[in-house]
């Protein structure tokens, strides 16, 4: 069964991208079918994938405005053994053209469907924003996956977002739900982040992943070599703790099966 996941937060700077990336390479190295679509202008996945945005001759703003399938779009990555729809800046046109057309937060979901059930996983880089966008991926998504920093800001950051689930929830994808709350750029050496951590917990149970990614150098660097960190550094801390979250997240995945 094919799971599509959104992975959201309209703060930046928490190891969205990050995460995308390298849970993309994990999850394909525990043998399951991958397809990373970046929904981000900025490009930061493709380019940490790889690949060169500004050579790109189809990208997912194609996609979304009907010009080119998402089947003839798909690139393969250079390393990491995942599919990839890339997106560049030319993503902020559509954008704009996307508020003229009809129906237009169905326009990734129905873009995905002739090819959904060939990927285990399709994971959604979203921007660091709660625009048509994020809304395209929300509503083409069974659940969302939502990477913060431990710290009082990112608290409210959740609030807004959980809203806007909720929303999306009650008009166009009554399946929509959190996945999981992932805790990144952790230091358990600061009392905050583990009174934020303590909170998390309390208020969402096991929707937190108990999988925790530590600040990492390993993993700071790996986009600057257009790679994800399993394959810049495979014993890196923040390697290892992206493959724990990709086993918890299939373990999840087959306990939901089974039942």
């Amino acid at each position: 069964m094919s799971r599509i996941i959104a992975i959201a937060n309209q703060k930046g700077g928490v190891g969205k991208t990050t995460t995308c990336v390298n849970l993309a390479a994990s999850l394909a190295a525990t043998q399951r079918r991958v397809l990373l679509v970046d929904l981000d202008p900025q490009g930061n996945a493709t380019m940490g994938a790889g690949v060169d945005k500004h050579g790109l001759e189809v990208t997912v703003c194609d996609v979304l405005l009907g010009d080119a399938t998402a089947a003839d779009s798909i690139v393969s990555v250079p390393e990491g053994d995942f599919s990839l729809l890339p997106s560049n800046a030319d993503l902020t046109a559509a954008e704009v053209a996307l508020l003229e057309l009809d129906e237009r937060e169905f326009r990734l979901r129905r873009a995905l469907q002739p090819i959904v059930g060939l990927y285990q996983y399709i994971l959604i880089d979203c921007p660091p924003a709660l625009n048509i966008l994020t809304v395209n991926a929300l509503t083409a998504a069974h659940g969302v996956l939502i990477p913060m920093q431990c710290e009082y800001y990112a608290l409210e950051g959740l609030t807004a977002l959980v809203t806007t689930v909720n929303q999306v929830r009650e008009s166009v994808n009554p399946g929509l739900e959190i996945q999981g709350i992932l805790r990144t750029m952790f230091d358990p050496r600061n009392n905050l982040a583990n009174e934020v951590g303590a909170q998390l917990i309390e208020h969402f149970g096991d929707k937190v992943y108990r999988t925790v990614v530590p600040r990492n150098v390993r993993l700071a660097e790996a986009p600057s070599f257009g790679r994800p960190a399993l394959f810049h550094d495979k014993y890196s801390r923040g390697a290892l703790a992206y493959l724990a979250l990709a086993g918890e997240i299939n373990r999840r995945e087959q306990s939901d099966e089974s039942r």
